[in-house]
């Protein structure tokens, strides 16, 4: 009986959320494209992952969450800058909406982990959804709530207010696809399959999989 009651809560709840995903969707259609920015861990991973989504119309890698100005790359994987490696996703919400991509993005990283993501380590490859207003923040809860019930374990992503987006540098953007030659650990490659080596063998796509299964959207299609 607690089995049926759990799963007759979650439906409730998945079906408020729709709705109301739905209403803050055909309010922000006539605005225009909007902007949501999440941390998923590694920036190239996340930008990968939602530039494959129809209606995003551009993914941007950066950092946002710290006190530095003007952070670069080095600064913030030091550590003590208080910025994450975060992406700013521009989406059409006639397309698609905040709540379907919240899904998508809780259901692309593993947000039980406080202490970064898969094999990166560190205060800068922690999980994170940042609003900018009150509205945001309550579609935020609620595609957190939902995907706490859907895993069954405590979620520690936490939902911040925005801050200052910082674009990291121009060699980051789009470097899954990349053709530059560069040196990895697996020799001389082109970007694009330095990318996938990496990805690989950091373990996302498994511990993606082993968490959501199914639902896991973007887990071996790299």
């Amino acid at each position: 009986m607690r089995s049926q009651a759990k799963d007759i809560k979650a439906a409730i709840l998945a079906v408020l959320i729709v709705v109301g995903f739905c209403v803050h969707s055909n309010k922000a259609a006539a605005a225009g494209n909007k902007v949501l920015t999440v941390a998923g861990g590694c920036f190239w991973c996340v930008e990968s992952d939602f530039e494959s989504v129809k209606g995003v119309a551009e993914v941007v890698s950066g950092f946002t969450g710290g006190s530095l100005k003007n952070p670069t790359y080095k600064d913030v994987v030091r550590g003590g800058t208080g910025h994450y490696e975060a992406v700013q996703i521009t989406y059409d919400p006639g397309q698609v909406n905040a709540g379907q991509l919240l899904e998508l993005f809780f259901r692309s990283i593993d947000p039980t982990d406080s202490g970064g993501q898969f094999c990166d380590r560190g205060d800068s490859y922690r999980t994170a959804i940042f609003v900018s207003d009150p509205e945001d923040r309550k579609y935020a809860e609620m595609a957190k709530a939902e995907a706490e019930m859907a895993l069954g374990q405590k979620i520690v992503t936490p939902i911040l207010p925005e801050k200052t987006f910082y674009k990291a540098e121009d060699y980051h953007q789009d470097y899954y696809k990349g053709k530059k030659l560069v040196v990895t650990r697996f020799g001389l490659k082109r970007q694009s399959e330095a990318y996938k080596r990496y990805r690989s063998a950091c373990g996302r796509d498994a511990r993606v999989r082993q968490l959501w299964g199914e639902t896991a959207p973007f887990a071996g299609k790299h």
